[in-house]
């Protein structure tokens, strides 16, 4: 199970009642998406170990989504981190990072590995449990958005399990070992289990609409969305390189996408419930990112 928690859902500045867009991840390690100010506090506040974070994703360098860094890096180093820190993003930001990590109260007693990614059709990350593609979305400066999918994995058909009668007790020993003997016949993982499709979850990042989006999100499991603006301001929302709620729907639904997440709000709507409605009229299975709230995909 991959743990998805939303730990800031404001656009641009903090709000009385969010921080900045951030989206946490636990699959193994902790992964973050964009790091907010306050990123520490927010990780401390909903369980995410900031001691297990392995990689940061940054969608571009506008300063609500990287600010988050630096205190990190300073709390890893009192407490006696020695794993390597991955940090990727767009073109500038191993400039940006390392200029002011350079300055020796904050130099890291720690590896920091600054990776500038593009967009391309390959991962550019990837560990035994998943990989993640970057592709580049329509903003003000350069800015990605990420796939993250999970490997393909074996599971149990629990109808093969049950018409070969094999008892619920060695099914571990059976997935740990690859097989266990039952009335004298060796029975393997292979017999009961298929290969299970992998997870598929989309950052969107800060973006105008385009058709792009939807191409990238196909069938994905969890689609997590720029919804700046209410569709009554959606000439805005193109001027200032954002979308709407309904468009964010309109991609959930052209992408055959499972769930739609609406994030990065304008501190205008002091009632988000507008935005959500504008939204599932268009594609029902959608909700609010609101701080603390969690996914399990």
């Amino acid at each position: 199970m991959i743990r998805v928690v939303v730990l800031g859902s404001s656009a641009s500045m903090p709000s009385k009642d969010e921080f900045p867009s951030c989206i946490g991840i636990k699959h193994g390690g902790v992964y973050l998406f964009d790091a907010c100010e306050g990123l520490q506090k927010q990780l401390m506040k909903f369980k995410l170990s900031y001691f297990q974070v392995k990689a940061i994703f940054i969608t571009h360098l506008h300063a609500d989504h990287f600010l988050g860094v630096f205190g990190l890096i300073q709390s890893l180093n009192m407490s006696g981190r020695k794993e390597t820190l991955l940090i990727y993003g767009p073109k500038g930001v191993k400039n940006l990072i390392s200029s002011i990590l350079n300055f020796k109260p904050l130099q890291s007693n720690f590896p920091v590995e600054i990776i500038e990614i593009n967009q391309t059709k390959k991962p550019f990350y990837s560990n035994e449990l998943f990989s993640i593609k970057a592709f580049k979305v329509n903003h003000n400066i350069e800015a990605f958005g990420y796939v993250l999918e999970t490997h393909p994995y074996r599971r149990f058909d629990m109808h093969k399990v049950e018409s070969l009668k094999i008892p619920r007790e060695y099914l571990s020993e059976i997935q740990e070992k690859g097989f266990a003997i039952i009335n004298k016949k060796r029975i393997t993982y292979k017999q009961l289990s298929y290969i299970a499709k992998g997870k598929k979850i989309v950052f969107t990042g800060d973006t105008k609409q385009f058709a792009g989006i939807a191409l990238k999100a196909k069938n994905s499991d969890l689609l997590i969305h720029d919804s700046t603006f209410s569709e009554s301001e959606k000439k805005i929302a193109k001027e200032k390189f954002h979308c709407t709620a309904s468009e964010a729907a309109l991609n959930a639904k052209k992408s055959n996408s499972k769930k739609l997440i609406l994030t990065h709000f304008s501190n205008r709507y002091e009632n988000l419930n507008k935005l959500l409605e504008e939204a599932k009229k268009i594609f029902p299975n959608t909700i609010l990112a609101r701080e603390g709230e969690e996914f399990l995909i």
